[in-house]
């Protein structure tokens, strides 16, 4: 376990950034596409070219002072940072996995919620596992995330920064985030706007500048977002968190999946993959017991018959308190082969941070935030 380290922003201007931000005088920076930082720059009399020259300081030399851009007027970057907001994420903690290749961070917010998020380490790859909102309305059964409900929805700058303040941790080995999943905590389709804000950001040529086909989205079916999502253009690939061959096991196993019938949650996703033109994934967490039986194989690929997709098969990560066991290896075998013999195309996920919590289900606020002992700043 480590404390936030050379990043973690506790410095008097950035908490008094928190408190403003907090209660609504200032902006949040990295809230704003290009394009909206090109219309301020217009409106307070500055060049709009101005705005690609932060951008890339922001997000091409992940700066997060704007005094350190040293080719911007001290004027301009005054009146950033009586305007904005930046950073408004505090790093708590970080914990790393024993193998070295699982990161967790633990995040505050300017109200002082805590969220949480994961770099992933696999080959050339480092992958960020992003939250998008505090806690999660969809109450999967085998979840840490969810287990006390949504309480707010992130904004897009608290959502982006985890990969900025990440890109920085990276930074000191040469390394950028390559890929991204909203697989963290929250539904990315309940939080709709945000989340979509922020990818234009994170795959902008003057943002991050990361392939949407680098992006995943993960849901647990919210039919109208799936059908909104396949008309914004976007590339990214599109994951139902299915976990059931039927709506009479699924609805057990995530309560939120009541709102909508599995009949109409695959034809929004199979109309996503004809608009996108971008193969399915769907993600099975098997559970002893519960929904790992030959039978519920057999009836998943019967389900999934004809369908250009993968299952991804992920055994279940224990969470404490839940009275939930993980199947043997042996039954995930069996599972995996009756599917594969139906011409299911498979994988399973390789448990990275699980001795961390940080594995696929085990995000959650386990930590409660640092005490503030700063007065409030006028």
């Amino acid at each position: 376990m480590a404390d936030a380290g050379g990043f973690k922003g506790g410095d008097a201007g950035e908490v008094k950034n928190q408190i403003l931000s907090l209660l609504g005088y200032m902006k949040e920076f990295c809230s704003l596409t290009l394009k909206e930082l090109q219309g301020w720059m217009e409106q307070t009399s500055e060049k709009a070219f101005r705005a690609a020259q932060i951008f890339d300081w922001v997000y091409g030399k992940d700066a997060i002072d704007f005094g350190a851009m040293t080719n911007v007027s001290k004027e301009l970057r005054a009146k950033l940072a009586g305007e904005f907001a930046f950073p408004i994420l505090k790093l708590v903690k970080t914990q790393e996995s024993e193998d070295q290749e699982t990161i967790k961070f633990l995040w505050e917010l300017p109200d002082r919620k805590l969220v949480e998020s994961v770099l992933i380490l696999s080959g050339d790859r480092r992958t960020v596992c992003i939250s998008c909102q505090v806690g999660c309305p969809a109450r999967c059964a085998f979840c840490a995330s969810g287990r006390e409900g949504l309480m707010r929805n992130l904004s897009p700058a608290e959502i982006v920064e985890q990969v900025l303040h990440i890109n920085q941790f990276l930074k000191k080995n040469g390394e950028r985030v390559s890929h991204l999943v909203f697989m963290g905590m929250g539904e990315p389709l309940e939080n709709y706007e945000a989340v979509v804000k922020a990818i234009d950001i994170f795959h902008h040529p003057e943002g991050l500048n990361i392939s949407q086909r680098r992006i995943t989205v993960s849901t647990v079916g919210v039919v109208e977002g799936i059908h909104r999502l396949a008309k914004e253009e976007l590339k990214v690939n599109l994951v139902l968190s299915l976990h059931a061959p039927n709506q009479n096991i699924r609805k057990k196993i995530i309560p939120y999946a009541r709102k909508y019938p599995l009949e109409e949650v695959l034809m929004a996703m199979d109309e996503y993959s004809r608009q996108t033109k971008r193969d399915i994934t769907y993600e099975y967490t098997l559970l002893a017991g519960i929904n790992d039986h030959p039978k519920n194989a057999e009836e998943l690929a019967k389900l999934l018959n004809g369908k250009q997709c993968t299952v991804n098969l992920i055994p279940y990560n224990p969470v404490d308190g839940l009275r939930l066991n993980r199947p043997e290896k042996t039954t995930i075998e069996d599972f995996r082969f009756i599917l594969e013999e139906a011409g299911i195309n498979t994988t399973w996920r390789y448990t990275k941070g699980k001795d961390i919590a940080a594995a696929c289900g085990q995000l959650a606020q386990l930590n409660k935030p640092s005490e503030n002992t700063l007065a409030l700043v006028p």
